[in-house]
């Protein structure tokens, strides 16, 4: 009895030291608290007085009712500096060392200590969409603009276009009811037509029109859209048209593309003996670059007694009347309205645009026979060229980086 009652006290006396420590670690822990709180309480005196003024009205305000900025403490190791007024009635902190310089721009609320920016405010101009400018942007001299849309589908083998609107139609008249032919050449006697749509310059059409072509022929083939105003004697006027060839789309069910073209006004004059062609011609001084984009030939006058294989272009550098380098675009099959839209490029330094020329020549291949050239055109400096060839090479220099468009009749002489 006498050793239980032995273990029994130093077991109590155990147990009544350990809660004597708990109770001293909890008190020492909260006296700890509430001095760092009297820390942080302690007035300061700084100049800063709009800032502690949102602090004061925070403390005035009942729990509910939101502060009108995020209130902060300044650290006791900034105390004394001076402090200068910005343009939101926030306060930042003067520097006067030359090396803490803060830089020039926007910042963050990061930044600094109260920040350049009310904490929570919203930078509109990062949350701006791009602007489309496809209905406000015009070039000088436009006569229209049209939007249209098209998919393929593989298994049906159906082209699909979407006629959707244009804009700003330039009409003989004071008053215009548009409406618009499409082609798909190179077949020019069949065609579908929109409705018309009177009195406005501006049609929306938004029509759905289906053409049956094999996946095969799909990018031999070109979308040809014609923009016609109907008068009160119901007579058809041109006013622009649009050509579009499929070779450079990648046209899936999937893939639906919108698309926007300016109107073109058609070469009303008729073909030349030989036929005609357009290409445009651009030269990047900096860069000395010669940049020739063959667009589409008409007329072409070709070889009926064999069986035409296609109608390529071939593009030639020369120099001094000596060759330089040549390059040729896809051949299409045999049609006399040949779409191409083939850009090619050449180096070409400044000091010799006076003596250099291309060539540009439509040759038609046959099977089982030798090319035949059905027409050739030479655009150069007053050293090879008269005319219009002279005037398109001129222009080119005229006005660098900039593609400067032209027909031009085709001939046999060399």
């Amino acid at each position: 009895e006498q050793a239980v009652a032995v273990a029994g006290g130093i077991i109590g006396g155990i147990l009544l030291f350990v809660l004597l420590g708990i109770t001293a670690y909890l008190l020492w822990k909260k006296f700890r608290r509430l001095f760092s709180y009297e820390k942080l309480i302690n007035p300061v005196k700084t100049n800063a007085n709009a800032i502690f003024q949102d602090q004061a009205n925070s403390e005035v305000q009942p729990k509910s009712t939101r502060s009108r900025s995020v209130p902060f403490i300044i650290p006791p190791t900034l105390h004394g500096r001076d402090w200068m007024h910005l343009t939101n009635e926030e306060q930042v902190q003067e520097d006067r060392d030359p090396f803490m310089t803060p830089q020039a721009g926007p910042r963050s609320s990061f930044h600094s200590l109260a920040g350049a920016y009310v904490v929570g405010t919203i930078n509109p101009d990062l949350y701006k969409f791009p602007e489309d400018k496809s209905e406000t942007d015009f070039p000088d001299g436009s006569i229209g603009r049209l939007w249209f849309s098209i998919e393929y589908e593989q298994e049906s083998e159906r082209l699909l276009v979407s006629l959707i609107k244009v804009r700003k139609l330039q009409p003989p008249a004071d008053s215009c009811s548009p409406f618009v032919k499409i082609y798909l050449l190179p077949d020019e006697r069949s065609y579908l037509q929109s409705k018309t749509k009177r009195k406005t310059l501006n049609p929306q059409f938004d029509e759905n029109f289906v053409f049956q072509v094999s996946s095969k022929m799909l990018l031999q083939r070109t979308l040809k859209f014609l923009v016609y105003h109907v008068d009160k004697q119901k007579k058809h006027h041109l006013l622009g048209q649009v050509i579009f060839p499929l070779k450079n789309e990648a046209l899936t069910e999937d893939n639906k593309l919108v698309i926007w073209r300016d109107l073109e006004k058609e070469n009303l004059e008729p073909p030349s003996e030989h036929g005609d062609i357009q290409f445009s011609l651009s030269y990047n001084d900096y860069l000395g670059r010669l940049t020739v984009v063959v667009l589409r030939a008409r007329g072409l006058k070709l070889q009926e007694q064999s069986p035409a294989v296609g109608v390529y272009v071939k593009v030639s550098l020369m120099n001094h009347n000596k060759f330089i380098k040549s390059k040729k675009t896809a051949a299409l099959l045999g049609t006399p309205n040949p779409v191409y839209n083939e850009t090619f490029s050449f180096k070409v330094d400044q000091t010799e645009l006076d003596t250099a020329s291309l060539s540009l020549s439509v040759l038609q291949s046959n099977k089982g026979e030798k090319t035949l050239l059905l027409g050739r055109v030479v655009v150069g400096p007053f050293m090879y060229t008269r005319g219009k060839e002279l005037e398109h090479w001129n222009e080119m220099i005229s006005k660098p980086k900039e593609l400067v468009k032209r027909w031009h009749a085709l001939c046999h002489s060399t």
